[in-house]
């Protein structure tokens, strides 16, 4: 499978959010992904119910909605109808993570997990088989345009090797700082989808740059 790019549109300009969003459609991205902040979990805020069913009414590529609050099950169905495709939890941000996971392929989206830079991969070891997708943050979650953590390479190879040897079928997703630079080694460390932001939105031709992330091969 080639890899996946997922533009952030938290680097987006919401002031014309639908333009932004009809660009990702147009381009070569292969999912949206849409950070969701509660100024708790993380010290900032980012947008909720109302911007993401925004987002859905102009959005024709999958949904990566990634919930950085607290206490996440108690807003799973409503992520979903406002139309997350993809539902990613925080694991520091869930008691019972498995029914949290549970809870998100309930309402017919795919369940992701994300870690914070220093949160383990052996926490997942008996729930990697129930997810579809890991995102290994690579950067402290809150803010965009942070610096790549150097370690998350090493991260993502602990992570495939545990995927492989349960035989499941996750993907690996990194989120924080990617760029032009780092994508190939992400990908060659084993690395399935990248989020891009900043790096996508701050650049010059943002269409074109996603087709270069797309572009790259090992």
């Amino acid at each position: 499978m080639s890899h996946l790019i997922a533009p952030s549109v938290l680097s987006a300009d919401f002031g014309q959010l639908a333009t932004d969003v009809q660009m990702l459609n147009d381009s070569t991205c292969d999912w949206i992904h849409c950070d969701v902040m509660d100024g708790r979990f993380v010290p900032n805020i980012s947008f909720g119910f109302p911007v993401l069913q925004a987002i859905k009414a102009h959005a024709s590529k999958t949904l990566d909605v990634h919930l950085m609050i607290e206490a996440p099950e108690q807003y799973i169905e409503q992520f979903q109808k406002a139309g997350a495709d993809i539902i990613t939890v925080h694991e520091e941000a869930c008691i019972h993570l498995h029914r949290t996971i549970q809870q998100i392929k309930a309402t017919g989206a795919k369940a992701g997990v994300a870690l914070n830079p220093h949160t383990p991969i052996q926490v997942l070891s008996e729930i990697i088989e129930d997810l579809d997708v890991v995102c290994l943050m690579s950067v402290n979650p809150g803010f965009g345009g942070q610096k790549f953590i150097q370690n998350t390479y090493r991260k993502i190879e602990q992570l495939k090797a545990l995927i492989q040897e349960r035989n499941a079928g996750t993907l690996i997703e990194i989120d924080g700082g990617v760029n032009q630079e780092n994508a190939p080694l992400l990908l060659k460390a084993g690395a399935d989808v990248l989020v891009a932001g900043s790096f996508v939105f701050n650049s010059s031709n943002p269409s074109s740059t996603i087709q270069d992330l797309k572009n790259i091969t090992l």
